[in-house]
């Protein structure tokens, strides 16, 4: 329990309708804008990346910017249904199986990245097995714009005052609503800063000045990694989700427990895009 003085020196959480627009009965949800937001830029970006040549290999980018734009739609799909599916699976495996059509309420909230990250891979193979490229650079081109839907959607979690930290004393501590009296930390600020803007930044800087585009699966794994690193740093600050709590009787979270081999896997990547660079010959 923390002491009076600091409850009443915690600062006000800005109390914002989670809905953004109301026509009639038709309600706009910040979170859906989030996700609009996320996949807009994320998408002009891209197109972006794709026009600049030699940024890839031997000067090649991927795909067409036409290609991409089909992939959208297909992103959307691996998006919700993995990011869906993985939170059932993963935080709420009970209410699952006790009834397997709670998958489909969305609008009662529930989503996974690391299910996203799975439903996006999944669809990115089948896509570059259709279409013939390089899987390889479409998971970096597609890594390379992550963060920008990360970072909106943590802003979106905020806004709806979900997902909120530990009880802390930090000057910068808020009292979320559903939380109880007590300050905490807003992790979710602390994950939109790392995980968009952070991760966004690192990316920019690795492709535009260093070309890891042009060494296949190094961007997409150097993603993985920072997040995985960024997620189980964040996890610390957050409030494991009450129907889990911690796990093995100690301080991990299900974040820390899915994060961890998705940094394994992370540093393989790097270690194999270095491992094929080697073995393909200069253009």
């Amino acid at each position: 329990m923390l002491p009076d003085h600091i409850k009443l020196a915690a600062i006000p959480y800005p109390a914002i309708d989670p809905i953004a627009l109301r026509l009639g009965p038709l309600q706009i949800h910040w979170y859906g804008l989030a996700y609009v937001a996320g996949i807009l830029l994320g998408w002009l970006y891209a197109r972006w990346l794709l026009k600049k040549d030699r940024l890839w290999p031997a000067n090649q980018p991927p795909m067409a910017v036409a290609r991409l734009d089909d992939f959208v739609t297909w992103s959307v799909i691996g998006i919700v249904v993995g990011g869906r599916l993985g939170y059932m699976l993963f935080y709420a495996p009970g209410a699952f199986l006790a009834n397997p059509l709670t998958i489909f309420k969305i609008w009662d909230g529930g989503m996974s990245f690391h299910g996203g990250l799975i439903g996006m891979i999944v669809v990115m193979i089948i896509f570059s097995r259709r279409h013939g490229i390089r899987v390889w650079s479409l998971l970096d081109l597609i890594a390379t714009v992550a963060p920008i839907g990360l970072f909106f959607g943590r802003i979106a979690n905020f806004i709806n005052a979900e997902l909120w930290g530990r009880p802390s004393d930090v000057p910068w501590a808020m009292v979320f609503p559903g939380a109880g009296d007590l300050p905490r930390h807003p992790s979710q600020l602390y994950e939109a800063g790392l995980e968009g803007i952070v991760i966004l930044i690192v990316l920019f800087v690795i492709t535009r000045f260093f070309g890891a585009l042009k060494r296949p699966g190094l961007t997409g794994s150097i993603f993985i990694c920072l997040y995985a690193l960024s997620r189980i740093f964040v996890e610390f600050f957050r409030e494991p989700d009450p129907q889990l709590g911690y796990l093995f009787g100690g301080w991990l979270t299900m974040g820390m427990v899915l994060s961890l081999p998705m940094l394994a896997v992370g540093l393989w990547g790097i270690w194999y895009s270095g491992r094929m660079a080697r073995r393909s010959p200069a253009p």
